[in-house]
């Protein structure tokens, strides 16, 4: 199906949060009819909206009409079991993402971003260093501005900088950035992917599916997954340039480590960029993510002189690791974004000082275990929140010599003030997804530092 066949075509789109409703308008603006359905509550700015824009939808469930159109459009977490795509897949009717359907409308050069940790960094990093050279790009994707928003109307000449997660690639048939970067797998969504990590990693694969050998793939050479990827890849009769970079062993082509220096290294040539120490940002694995955001901005033409400034100056972003405040000689750190445990695993490993951790959530098919090392080592009191708080007590309270629980935010703020003694670290790394108490990670990063604020 051609962009053009849309023109007076029924659309269904599935879910009407951020994605949906963008997908819906994008629809609109181009000519097709979509009807939105949702199968909880639509809120009510929404529903306005989409009665001022004169699109039918539904809530509360899924009717006929929502399996009659001529295509599915699907929110990015919808379970892949539901009604409408069984139905649309069984007679032959195309099921996407929003993703998919922006990207049939998009004239721009795509960086598309995807990975279990690093995402919003490494495409917030890559606006830092597209603006420093001096080059016009627009961020999108699962950061808060959808595809759909931007895609039909950014100029041919900017790049679409965008990160992508595992579900929006989940049924696209063309996507096909010009740079892809997968920047690390480890379990995540285990539960939207039935315990299936190999579902779940073959997703994050599909980002590569229709390049050529005249786009690019970056890739952490360090993470055990992609380098067995890596062959696989090399394997399809048209596979994109393979680019590495790694800080254990030097590269054929990409960014390495020596010692030290930080070098590109493009058709045997090796082109020296910057000493380590020389990074804003610390933490190994904000080294991963800056060296993953330079080699894609040095593909993308952007001067060695532009990457240094951006590597030495980029602040990161908010809900990673963010300092809110310090009081009475404790730090309080908002790491609301860290939503597996492979996330939090650095985060503990970003800090050397003994810390009160907020953990907790709804699950996603953790394994605490995970954490053991780190949370013996450096943790003294786990406070759990949420749905998941009965897991964590399970498997970290023999871990640490506290846990306590709490049912509020503000309460796990309060009490984790009272469990920190000076030069300790408090810090929010929940390793659950927000959706049992908040809106989003942001809502819920937030409210940590709301009540970190009131305190």
């Amino acid at each position: 199906m051609k962009t053009f066949e849309l023109r007076h075509k029924q659309v269904v789109v599935i879910g009407a949060g951020i994605s949906g409703m963008a997908a819906a308008e994008l629809l609109h603006r181009q000519g097709a009819i979509p009807f939105v359905s949702d199968s909880g509550a639509i809120r009510p700015e929404r529903r306005e909206r989409l009665q001022q824009l004169g699109i039918a939808f539904e809530q509360g469930g899924h009717s006929e009409r929502a399996l009659a159109g001529d295509l599915l459009v699907v929110s990015p977490g919808v379970p892949r079991t539901i009604a409408p795509i069984r139905v649309y897949r069984e007679s032959g009717r195309s099921v996407w993402t929003e993703l998919e359907l922006a990207w049939r409308y998009n004239r721009s050069p795509v960086v598309a971003v995807t990975g279990t940790n690093g995402k919003t960094t490494v495409t917030r990093w890559l606006g830092d260093l597209f603006e420093r050279g001096g080059k016009p790009a627009v961020v999108a994707g699962n950061i808060g501005v959808a595809v759909s928003d931007v895609a039909d109307h950014t100029a041919p000449d900017a790049h679409l900088l965008l990160e992508v997660s595992s579900y929006q690639l989940e049924f696209v048939e063309t996507f096909r950035p010009d740079v892809s970067i997968i920047l690390n797998i480890t379990p995540d969504h285990m539960d939207y992917y039935g315990g299936r990590f190999e579902d779940y990693a073959a997703a994050k694969f599909r980002i590569t599916e229709h390049q050529t050998e005249n786009d690019f793939f970056i890739t952490n050479a360090d993470d055990e997954v992609m380098s067995a990827f890596l062959p696989e890849l090399k394997k399809r009769a048209r596979h994109p340039r393979i680019l590495t970079f790694s800080a254990r062993n030097e590269v054929e082509e990409g960014l390495f480590l020596r010692g030290d220096t930080l070098i590109f290294k493009f058709n045997q040539t090796e082109e020296p960029l910057m000493q380590i120490q020389e990074f804003h940002l610390s933490g190994q694995h904000n080294v991963m993510n800056g060296m993953a955001a330079a080699l894609a901005a040095r593909v993308s033409e952007i001067k060695n002189s532009a990457i240094r400034e951006s590597l030495t100056r980029f602040e990161g972003v908010e809900h990673r690791l963010e300092p809110v405040r310090e009081l009475d000689g404790v730090t309080y750190i908002n790491d609301s974004k860290a939503t597996n445990v492979n996330a939090v695993w650095f985060a503990l490993d970003s800090f050397d000082q003994p810390m009160v951790l907020i953990l907790g959530g709804r699950d996603k098919g953790n394994d605490y275990r995970e954490l053991e090392e780190q949370l013996r080592e450096k943790v003294h009191t786990v406070i759990a929140i949420g749905e998941a708080a009965d897991a964590i007590e399970a498997q970290v309270g023999p871990m640490v010599p506290e846990l306590l629980r709490a049912d509020s935010m503000g309460q796990a703020v309060r009490m984790a003030r009272k469990q920190a003694k000076r030069g300790e670290l408090v810090m929010l790394s929940p390793a659950c997804s927000s959706f049992d108490m908040f809106e989003n990670f942001e809502d819920r990063g937030n409210a940590f530092r709301q009540a970190v604020l009131e305190l």
